[in-house]
């Protein structure tokens, strides 16, 4: 089961596999309200799995908790959130 973890010092969300990172996503923070998701990243091996989406969801709870808006840079995320109409509380307008 492939867990996605944060990683504050780093500004990232990951999910890791036995030999490191299966999936990473990065982000800036651009104010204390406001995240940028500049970069999603899964390994081939592990594409088509849904790694990608968990990291988005990993990160919109976190935002949610925190009262955080995202604005998506990276294409994926960007796609995502145009598709999931269920993120459109968090997302910057």
């Amino acid at each position: 089961m492939h867990i996605a973890e944060h990683d504050t010092d780093n500004k990232r969300f990951l999910i890791r596999d036995n030999s490191g990172i299966a999936a990473v996503m990065t982000y800036v923070i651009s104010s204390p309200e406001l995240y940028i998701i500049d970069h999603t990243f899964v390994e081939n091996a592990y594409r088509g799995q849904g790694l990608g989406d968990k990291l988005i969801q990993a990160m919109v709870e976190y935002t949610r908790q925190n009262n955080i808006k995202i604005l998506p840079l990276c294409p994926f995320a960007k796609g995502r959130f145009e598709r999931i109409s269920e993120y459109a509380d968090v997302l910057h307008k």
